[in-house]
């Protein structure tokens, strides 16, 4: 069996592949897995709309079951497929949303979510209701910006600092970002509200480090 763990961006955008490798790369453990992090390239933009969610079933599917790995990724915050893709193969397959709410609840009582726009929301309280933890979200408000505006390093911060004081205000203990093009704003996110940030990839590729290790 190969040693790698594969995160799978099931968007096309190369930047926000990019940004999830500089996310993840300091959880690569120097005696484990190989980290290798790729773009599913027949995927869409971004994952916005629920067309855009159905559709990256079929590709992510042919790409687990031509890529073996000692375990799968998808990295994206509305876990698009995963049911699938675990009856395709033996090994751990983690969604970045299940993995990130895990965390959540693990660090603080209460979470709030910044979803990415508003059918961002939908799917994602389809995941709460699953994982039995909507009553513990104080609520998840659309950031509602476009995927490029999320990966320039300054633009999205002043509304990300809006909606994560108003869920501090709701009695959010901490935050999930509710997209990977968000990664790369976990750090200020977390200094400018002054509660924990969780980054689903992040979060996910810890667990899969935790599967794999001998």
């Amino acid at each position: 069996m190969t040693r790698r763990i594969l995160v799978i961006n099931p968007n096309s955008s190369e930047a926000c592949t990019e940004t999830i490798r500089r996310a993840v790369a300091p959880l690569m453990p120097p005696a484990g897995p190989r980290l290798e992090v790729m773009t599913l390239t027949e995927g869409p933009p971004a994952i916005a709309t629920w067309r855009d969610w159905h559709a990256v079933a079929g590709p992510l599917a042919a790409l687990v079951e031509r890529q073996e790995a000692a375990a799968y990724v998808v990295a994206c915050v509305s876990d698009p497929a995963i049911d699938l893709l675990r009856s395709l193969t033996p090994r751990p397959v983690f969604g970045a949303l299940r993995a990130g709410l895990a965390a959540a609840v693990a660090r603080a009582e209460r979470f709030g979510l910044i979803a990415f726009v508003e059918a961002s929301v939908q799917r994602q309280r389809r995941v709460l209701q699953t994982m039995g933890l909507e009553a513990r979200c104080v609520a998840s408000m659309p950031l509602n910006l476009p995927m490029e505006a999320l990966l320039d390093a300054e633009g999205p911060r002043p509304r990300l600092i809006e909606l994560g004081k108003a869920l501090r205000e709701r009695g959010a203990d901490s935050i999930v970002l509710g997209c990977a093009g968000m990664a790369g704003h976990r750090r200020f996110l977390e200094d400018a509200v002054g509660l924990p940030v969780i980054e689903p990839c992040q979060a996910a590729v810890a667990q899969a480090v935790l599967a794999t290790l001998e």
